[in-house]
């Protein structure tokens, strides 16, 4: 049995195919287009996975993309009608490309491929925790997945046994580790979505003097479970800033230009979101070692290639081994998605 797993339209687009449960093959479309986090449908992807496998799009039993739109729209309209009307340039911005381009996804995805063959959806989330489990080495073991945002789930934690998966909690949008590390990101002058990895490396040249500020931002529980003061936050109803003046405010500054150097205070504040991440991210590991008495872990998402906080995590959190997929991010959920089926 082949099965085709599809990651588009959003960023980091990518295919995976597998023969009778066995990865044969899986490309980002990025390497063929040498487009840097290339959105669109991983055609070129598709046709070197096809290759590799000696087949044709028709001799795939299965084709299933990696999340559901339908709830994501829903999400994204819900939104939008919650913040009214300082949201009104989402909606004209993101609204109509949705209702013209992406809400049809099974019939986009059938025109690329050049079949008529069913499309099946996983949801964000579980594709992202079959990416991480049942490509790891564990028969049974606790999984965390973290993100900026799937349909509604930005963070969620479950236990995988055998070929089974259960999640058990979620934190829900718009409370979301990812989008506070890409609020850091912005205000530090880096591209959301893209550098992030330059706020993990920037980090240890600072120090902690901003951490309170940080806490301030989050409301963290003994579970792991947290909730964001949205009053520091713009990315509900704005496409262009993630934080506002009440941020700018809290930590005295404003925020740095991409051609601007960087200084002390912007190591120290990179350190201090690092660290009040890592805390976040070790309660919530050590809420699951707590309550499944598992001794794996098993991680994914775009928070999931924070390297050091799953170093923490290892050693602090009582996990004997964890299993971090190695593409973590939106690309892997494409492999998650075809291991699922």
């Amino acid at each position: 049995m082949h099965v085709l797993g599809l990651s588009c339209f959003y960023h980091d687009s990518a295919a995976a195919l597998l023969r009778d449960g066995v990865l044969v093959a899986a490309a980002e479309e990025e390497r063929f287009t040498r487009r840097k986090h290339d959105n669109g449908f991983p055609s070129r992807a598709v046709a070197y996975c096809l290759r590799e496998a000696g087949i044709d799009i028709e001799a795939v039993d299965h084709i299933v993309f990696y999340e559901k739109p339908l709830p994501k729209f829903g999400r994204i309209i819900e939104t939008v009608i919650g913040e009214w009307p300082r949201s009104f340039p989402v909606w004209i911005e993101g609204v109509p490309q949705w209702l013209v381009t992406k809400l049809d996804h099974r019939s986009l995805i059938q025109r690329a491929l050049g079949t008529r063959k069913p499309v099946l959806f996983s949801s964000h989330h579980l594709s992202h925790a079959a990416s991480a489990f049942l490509a790891s080495p564990f028969e049974d073991a606790a999984i965390l997945t973290t993100d900026g945002v799937g349909e509604w789930t930005t963070t969620a934690w479950g236990v995988g046994r055998g070929t089974g998966i259960e999640m058990r909690q979620e934190i829900r949008f718009p409370h979301s580790i990812g989008l506070l590390f890409s609020a850091l990101t912005a205000y530090l002058g880096f591209r959301v979505n893209d550098a992030e990895w330059k706020v993990m490396g920037l980090a240890p040249y600072g120090r902690p003097r901003y951490v309170d500020q940080f806490r301030q931002l989050v409301d963290l529980r003994p579970d792991g479970s947290f909730r964001l003061d949205l009053r520091y936050f713009a990315y509900c109803y704005s496409s262009r800033r993630m934080f506002t003046r009440r941020w700018e405010r809290l930590f005295g500054q404003p925020p740095r230009r991409p051609e601007a150097e960087l200084g002390e205070f912007h190591a120290d504040l990179a350190h201090s979101g690092q660290k009040v991440v890592e805390e976040i991210l070790l309660a919530i590991a050590r809420h699951l070692r707590a309550t499944t008495g598992l001794p794996n872990l098993c991680v994914a998402g775009g928070v999931g290639l924070n390297s050091v906080a799953n170093w923490r995590m290892l050693r602090e959190a009582g996990f004997d081994r964890i299993f971090i997929q190695p593409a973590a991010g939106d690309s892997g959920g494409a492999l998650g998605a075809a291991l699922y089926v």
